[in-house]
């Protein structure tokens, strides 16, 4: 029973995501007169739909991802169906594609930052401040001297201002190394030291632990939520940016990145926890999706805008065949990078 509400949960969380997503594209598509084929939620075949107007509206058989299929997209189907040349979406303005293009990302970035205040207000946030609660005895952090009421100001040279920051620096860090930490004593002096994590073996498994705790205090009222949607929206923006950024240099393995499967798994241990827990997960993985969907890399929405880009610069457009069969390319590379993910995700599981 428990798998059942794990999957419907799961189906759930990635279906509002998609339908926000794919919704930001047709609502635009509609508002500049761009022609909408299918507004989709799933994929593969068709399991229930409606048409109405000139729009078919499915739902489909696999709950991942979703799409809003605009004409101009697939030349071979516009010839087929006698679209009018400017209900095309390459006859529309760049600035007009920019916005079909861009509020699929932002309807993601609204929906998280909603939900995160949501959290805050009905079931308080934390002021997220990256202060030292508790030093685990004879732990690597205690053994140097650091002491509870330190504030943390910067590991490894990165900025600290608040305790997610902390999480995110560490999980990024070589555990085997030592790590600079420079912190805020009570005296109002400024510390650096220099520690290596404890290596641990625990039920067949070897962690690295620093010995240092972080209890935050729970925050109630509108100010505090608009204060902590804001910290927490910035804290999720920047591990995205850097999660992205360390995967092209190496720091982060693509063994690492989760798919599908990884998600559901996830789901599962969020669902125990309760339901904000469930609501800010919805919230991360919305702002991952709306920033993943900007990357410049075709097949991407901030593909198509990269293309924009380079037809301003050119001052004419680029061929639509030669920047269709482009996205078709990086569309085939990333459903293999995206199997490659998932079998690495059913890897863990056992």
């Amino acid at each position: 029973m428990s798998v059942i509400i794990n999957l419907l949960l799961f189906i759930v969380i990635l279906g509002i995501i998609v339908f926000v997503h794919e919704g930001g594209h047709f609502i635009w598509a509609k508002i500049t007169g761009v022609y909408v084929y299918e507004f989709a939620i799933g994929m593969g075949p068709k399991i229930w739909g409606f048409k109405k107007g000139e729009t078919e509206y499915n739902l489909r058989a696999i709950p991942i991802g979703g799409f809003c299929q605009l004409a101009g997209e697939d030349l071979d189907e516009d010839d087929l169906q006698d679209i009018p040349k400017d209900r095309l979406l390459q006859s529309k303005k760049p600035f007009e594609r920019f916005l079909i293009l861009v509020f699929g990302p932002m309807n993601n970035f609204i929906l998280a930052v909603i939900l995160i205040f949501l959290i805050a207000l009905f079931c308080g946030g934390t002021t997220m401040n990256p202060v030292v609660s508790k030093v685990e005895k004879n732990s690597a952090a205690y053994k140097v001297g650091i002491e509870a009421g330190d504030k943390f100001l910067m590991i490894n040279n990165h900025k600290v201002k608040t305790s997610d920051d902390i999480s995110l620096y560490l999980a990024v860090a070589n555990p085997k190394k030592t790590q600079t930490f420079v912190v805020l004593k009570d005296n109002n002096k400024k510390k650096t030291y220099k520690i290596k994590a404890q290596k641990i073996k625990e039920n067949g498994e070897t962690t690295y632990r620093y010995g240092i705790g972080f209890s935050q205090k729970r925050t109630k009222g509108l100010g505090a939520s608009l204060t902590y949607t804001y910290k927490k929206t910035v804290s999720i923006f920047k591990q995205m940016f850097l999660t992205v950024g360390y995967l092209f240099t190496g720091k982060v393995r693509l063994n690492q990145l989760s798919g599908p499967v990884g998600i559901y798994s996830v789901v599962g241990q969020q669902r125990s926890a309760g339901f904000a827990n469930l609501v800010y997960l919805m919230a991360f993985l919305s702002i991952n999706v709306g920033v993943i969907n900007l990357l410049p890399i075709p097949a991407f929405d901030g593909g198509h805008i990269l293309f924009i880009i380079i037809e301003l610069i050119k001052g004419s457009p680029v061929n639509s065949e030669l920047e269709n069969k482009i996205h078709s390319l990086f569309l085939i590379l990333l459903l293999i990078l995206m199997a490659i993910i998932t079998f690495n995700d059913i890897l863990k599981l056992f």
